[in-house]
């Protein structure tokens, strides 16, 4: 019990300074078809999140990965092949931002319930490397004969392609200090409701944004890709202030210093009695 007791507690440390991936086109998937009016299929990942997805009393969205049954996860895999089916390069700019969402969650949701019970994805290394941590690195789908991996998606397509810091608010990596995975499938019909919307919960919420004794604590994923938002303080919280409700963005308005960075990797995660399992196990 301690081991799972001392891991708890690494989780929730404030996170160190780490590199983020860089913002690196991988040219192939600029390829795009402005007239096109073909559409993607989404509801299967709909239907899932509709029935494992639930809003906690804290704002967090959390998935109960224990309540996933082999039928569910075979719905999963099926949606997962119909998307690597797609050719997506023939698809408009709007399709191709919520196929690129959409598979990126689901295959995040995938690779944590392969590995489950898990008190993080962080544990789950399977990226290449010797000092691999997590599974963004590894390749998990094949779209168009390229083998494709979450880092890939997130980093080499959907944030040199679209330069939105909004994507930052789509991508969820099933942790409790990430923006909430979706009750629903991202459309491509109504890309910036959902992204200003996401972007306004996130940052509305004390994981995100969060004043303690007069000092600004944010979330590590605006220190990550700090560039993203801004390159520089001032930028980023003009960025912060203009999601944030009216009493937030007061605080803001009156702040120039960031005094510090936090995230929790403690996956989201229904189940209460995850650590019991785990213990139980010998993990």
């Amino acid at each position: 019990m301690a081991g799972v007791t001392l891991a708890l507690a690494l989780l929730i440390m404030p996170a160190p300074v780490q590199a983020a991936p860089d913002s690196e086109l991988w040219a192939y998937w600029e390829a795009h078809d402005p007239a096109s009016t073909e559409t993607v299929d989404h509801s299967a990942w709909e239907q899932f999140l509709v029935k494992h997805v639930f809003p906690g009393d804290d704002s967090i969205n959390r998935l109960a990965y224990d309540n996933v049954l082999f039928y569910d996860r075979s719905a999963l895999d099926k949606y997962v092949d119909s998307l690597a089916a797609v050719a997506v390069t023939k698809l408009n700019r709007d399709e191709q931002m919520a196929y690129w969402f959409n598979l990126y969650n689901a295959l995040t949701v995938r690779v944590v319930l392969e590995a489950y019970p898990v008190l993080s994805i962080r544990s789950i290394d399977i990226s290449p490397g010797l000092f691999s941590d997590g599974p963004w690195g590894k390749a998990l789908v094949e779209v168009e004969g390229q083998a494709l991996s979450l880092d890939d998606i997130e980093h080499r397509i959907l944030r040199p392609i679209w330069r939105d810091p909004r994507i930052h608010y789509a991508v969820s990596c099933a942790a409790l200090g990430c923006p909430n995975i979706g009750t629903g499938a991202f459309d491509a019909g109504k890309l910036e409701e959902y992204l200003d919307y996401s972007a306004r919960a996130y940052i509305n919420h004390p994981r995100a944004v969060r004043v303690k004794s007069g000092a600004l604590i944010l979330s590590s994923l605006y220190e990550w890709y700090a560039e993203d938002f801004g390159g520089s303080a001032e930028a980023l919280l003009r960025h912060l202030a203009a999601y944030a409700d009216p009493s937030l963005a007061a605080t803001l308005s009156a702040t120039t210093t960031i005094s510090g960075y936090k995230y929790d990797w403690a996956l989201y995660d229904v189940s209460p009695s995850i650590s019991d399992r785990l213990t139980k196990r010998g993990s």
